[in-house]
């Protein structure tokens, strides 16, 4: 069994006050993989940036206090790189990738984007270059006999039901045209290749989701978006038996604005 998290931390170091470390020990997990870390490694809490029992890597942003990437892994990695490659984006603290047995996990933040303006644009370039690297990256373990799972805030709902108020979100930044129809290139046969693996397990379901804005009741009226996924190669997403996210009970046990998404990949079937 290969147990897998993806959390956006919305800034480590305030998870960690509210409850995240906790919240690891706790973890049935194989990998974590976060994002939004916004800290730089020596800034981290000790108890958080090097747990007992984990093996630890950060992707920090060069801006400080932006981004972030790791991954939180019971056994050491075989190889760990950074980026994908980009000369704009590989300091950016949006990429990590590691090599496990027989399995490449990755951690990606990719930029949230504001409509008609300059972060949307590049959102647009981060996506564009991003695409062949994924086809890249399947075409190159599948060479080596291994599977690829991308975890990660996407920050793009590809349907309807991945959030709830989507009439309303249609113009905005994650629900916009142009993004709904590159994250279906991503889960194309004919592009990149991948497979929403929460979504094969939950087909027919509103959500689950897995962010709630902070403003408002949002969380409460789980008028959630659907944006912290687990996209991996076919033969990977073929061996998941469980998918779901582990939504805080109440909105004062909440250590980030999204909840963590965790999926069960059984290896040996």
């Amino acid at each position: 069994m290969l147990t897998v998290t993806s959390v956006n931390v919305n800034g480590i170091r305030a998870a960690a006050k509210k409850g995240f470390g906790a919240w690891l020990e706790g973890s049935d997990a194989d990998v974590v993989c976060l994002q939004e870390v916004r800290a730089e490694e020596a800034q981290i809490p000790q108890e958080v940036r090097q747990p007992a029992g984990w093996h630890t890597v950060f992707a920090p942003a060069a801006a400080k206090g932006r981004a972030g990437v790791a991954l939180y892994t019971r056994r050491e990695p075989d190889a760990v790189r950074v980026g994908f490659g980009s000369d704009e984006f590989d300091a950016a603290g949006r990429y990590i990738e590691a090599d496990l047995p027989g399995v490449t996990v990755a951690s990606l933040y990719l930029p949230s984007g504001e409509a008609g303006t300059e972060k949307q644009d590049e959102k647009y370039r981060f996506m564009a270059e991003f695409l062949p690297y994924l086809r890249d990256l399947r075409a190159r373990a599948a060479a080596d006999g291994r599977e690829v799972v991308v975890c990660g805030d996407w920050n793009i709902c590809h349907e309807e039901a991945d959030l709830k108020n989507w009439k309303t979100n249609r113009k905005n930044a994650g629900f916009l045209p142009e993004e709904r129809e590159w994250l279906g290139q991503v889960y194309d046969a004919a592009g990149a290749g991948y497979v929403d693996v929460v979504r094969t397990l939950h087909p027919d379901t509103e959500g689950p989701y897995s962010w709630w804005s902070y403003r408002g009741r949002a969380f409460d009226n789980d008028a959630g978006w659907r944006i912290d996924l687990q996209v991996a190669t076919p033969g990977l997403a073929a061996k998941a038996v469980k998918a779901f996210v582990e939504r805080a009970e109440t909105h004062p046990e909440r250590w980030s604005d999204h909840a963590p998404v965790t999926v069960v990949y059984e290896l040996g079937s």
